[in-house]
């Protein structure tokens, strides 16, 4: 625990001016940022008596060990520079959003040549247009389909649309009517482009209109004795009513509104959001968030704010927003608000009427949803805490691990030889964490070697990271715990405790090495999957600990965590290796000119066979590559060849398909995309 004192800026040293400043733990993370009007008066309530501070600021200032700041020139800019501190730092003293999960949007891709209608998550795209957020992709999809059958929209992928235009036979949705099929050319791309602008439109609140037109189309119809097309629009206005039902209208002027509701208590608060767009809500969102420090409602909803328009653009940001409780000051918000969207955006607390009527019911949701949280969340920290204290007695250990790190071994009969490191912190992974490693220090199985020389590489790594630190030398040189752009450096940070998954022989590997880098406070077990022993080092018999033992339980999830990290690489490395082809060894090749390489011959056989003056017809390859490319070709060694399993025949190579010496097209797993190789 750091004393304030130490690390206080000198009288005269703050300016009096808007900034950001952030505060970091001796190993130089960033743990908070925030932005003051004035630098000097807000910097100044951190360094006061430490018994008149709020519980959870004192934790943050003992947590501390130095404080920064950067001037700025406006609010404004403030409050952009916060909110990209703490997307890039995230820091674990700020407020954060415990549901960080994507929601559903609705989505047209209005920048493909036949828009698609689909679900879509995640960062938004150029040119798609979105409808949402909603609750549930099902939502959306019971949505579509009732939509479908007016506006018979493409809904297929991008695979199943080329396979339909290349048969000339539509999917499934182009039989029963519920598509226009454009792969197959029922209607032009100017017809299905028309479609999807209608059902746009429609999604964007102008229905009564549409519906209007329907009605009048069908009457028509009827006068004139058709009945079969009258029945048919009858039953699209009942489809049309029917999914407008879903969202009620809630504001009679057609309103675009974002409401905003906070629910609190001392530690916690939960933010629920609705989306009403033309008059009925859209979508449906909702956080629950720590309160790390004393921090107004004022100061929640400039959080929510942050956290809902942040990437948002346009029309995105509609023109009002509707609070419980302004930010203070509420000026430069609404600047920022206005510069997102691109026009001003009224931010205010409703006073009378629907919109008043409609924050009650908003208000209503985020009780309950603090009450849901409450009683998960009584559940979970109890059995975290519990777990972790079991295992810190189990062990003999001084205080509960609050970072532990998991290590494993893969290979397949002594190939392709790998380990994974995963990391929990507080009993919750740490996936930007993870980190694998390939065995370089000899050939063939042998997985306690492995484990010695694993363990030995990131501690030593640690080591060096702690030397250049000069935690060594009375603290000199902690700027180098961090990268240039302020990131942590990896392996800066040393676990409580390490697990290894194995028995004694890998846990005294690990104690081995860690006793040859005189390393002697991090301690070492082991998890042996047969009987779910904890094994010590030094120690005859293991710990046993019981069947419905939390600490135990917790266990098993590093150790599994682990071994799926581990087997995951593996395969990975398995199936690249398998995937390897003589074009690999040629110099300056890249993926680019090897798919255009490969696209012009159709095959790796028929590439071998020809000749200089040939390749280099090919767009992008010169004729010094393609003599590179013809000598790397006549030199490899020839693939074996493919041999179907279930009749034991040879196969011959199809174009297109590069084999075991090429690049195949379904071959092997999916590359692990989480941690980072050592």
């Amino acid at each position: 625990m750091a004393d304030p004192s130490s690390y206080r800026p000198k009288p005269g040293q703050i300016p009096d001016s808007p900034g950001v400043y952030r505060f970091r733990d001796e190993h130089r993370r960033v743990i908070y940022v925030g932005k003051a009007k004035s630098l000097r008066q807000r910097l100044a309530n951190y360094f006061q008596d430490l018994a008149n501070l709020h519980p959870r600021t004192r934790t943050m200032v003992t947590t501390a060990a130095s404080v920064e700041w950067t001037v700025v020139s406006t609010e404004v800019e403030a409050l952009q520079l916060e909110y990209s501190w703490i997307k890039e730092f995230d820091p674990r003293f700020n407020v954060k959003y415990r549901d960080d999960k994507s929601y559903p949007y609705l989505a047209v891709t209005m920048n493909e040549e036949f828009p698609r209608v689909q679900v879509m998550r995640g960062h938004k795209r150029k040119g798609v247009r979105y409808f949402g957020p909603y609750g549930h992709a099902w939502a959306i999809r019971d949505t579509v389909d009732l939509l479908l059958r007016v506006f018979p929209v493409r809904t297929c992928s991008a695979g199943v649309f080329k396979n339909a235009t290349r048969t000339g036979r539509p999917c499934l949705l182009g039989y029963i009517g519920k598509c226009s099929a454009p792969c197959v050319g029922r209607v032009s791309d100017e017809e299905h482009r028309e479609l999807a602008e209608e059902f746009c439109d429609f999604m964007a609140g102008r229905t009564g209109t549409y519906i209007r037109r329907l009605e009048q189309r069908m009457t028509e119809a009827a006068e004139e004795m058709e009945y079969e097309r009258a029945a048919r629009l009858r039953d699209d206005i009942e489809a049309l009513k029917k999914a407008m039902e879903k969202n009620a209208v809630v504001l009679a002027d057609a309103t675009d509104a974002d409401l905003i509701a906070v629910a609190e208590d001392e530690l916690e608060a939960a933010v629920q959001i609705f989306h009403v767009r033309g008059g009925r809500v859209r979508g449906q969102r909702g956080w629950v968030t720590d309160k790390v420090e004393e921090i107004t409602t004022g100061a929640l909803v400039e959080h929510a704010l942050q956290q809902l328009y942040g990437e948002e653009k346009g029309d995105s940001v509609p023109k009002e927003v509707l609070v419980p409780a302004l930010p203070d000051p509420v000026e430069p918000v609404q600047e920022w608000l206005a510069e997102r969207r691109g026009s001003n955006v009224s931010l205010r607390i409703p006073q009378r009427g629907d919109k008043k009527a409609l924050m009650e019911t908003v208000e209503r949701n985020a009780q309950q949803a603090l009450v849901l949280h409450k009683t998960k969340r009584a559940s979970d920290l109890t059995t975290r805490s519990r777990a972790l204290e079991e295992i810190a007695e189990a062990l003999d250990l001084d205080s509960a691990p609050l970072r532990i790190e998991c290590y494993d071994i893969s290979h397949l009969q002594g190939d392709d030889v790998v380990a994974s490191m995963v990391v929990f912190e507080d009993g919750l992974q740490r996936k930007s964490e993870y980190r694998r490693f390939q065995i370089k220090g000899f050939e063939g199985q042998d997985d306690v070697r492995s484990m010695h020389e694993v363990i030995n590489r990131r501690f030593r790594r640690y080591l060096a990271e702690k030397e250049r630190t000069g935690e060594w030398t009375d603290g000199e040189g902690e700027h180098a715990f961090t990268e240039e752009d302020g990131r942590p450096k990896r392996f800066a940070y040393p676990p409580q405790l390490v697990v290894v998954d194995g028995g004694r022989p890998q846990v005294a590997a690990a104690k081995k090495a860690l006793d040859e880098l005189g390393i002697d406070d991090v301690a070492v077990c082991g998890l042996a999957k047969r009987l779910e022993e904890v094994w010590l080092p030094d120690e005859e018999d293991p710990v046993v600990l019981p069947r419905t033992s939390e600490g135990l339980y917790l266990l098993q999830r590093v150790r599994d965590e682990a071994h799926r990290f581990a087997i995951t690489y593996q395969r990975a490395k398995r199936a690249k290796r398998f995937r390897s082809s003589p074009l690999d060894d040629v110099p300056g090749l890249g993926d680019t000119r090897k798919q255009a390489l490969l696209k012009h011959f159709g095959s790796l056989k028929k590439l071998k066979s020809a000749t200089i003056d040939q390749i280099c017809e090919v767009p992008g390859i010169g004729r010094k590559t393609a003599e590179t490319i013809a000598v790397a070709l006549a030199q490899a060694a020839p693939a074996a060849p493919a041999v179907n399993t279930a009749t034991g025949e040879i196969m011959e190579e199809e174009p297109g398909t590069m084999g075991s010496s090429g690049e195949p097209v379904t071959t092997g797993a999916p590359d692990e995309r989480r941690g980072q190789e050592t």
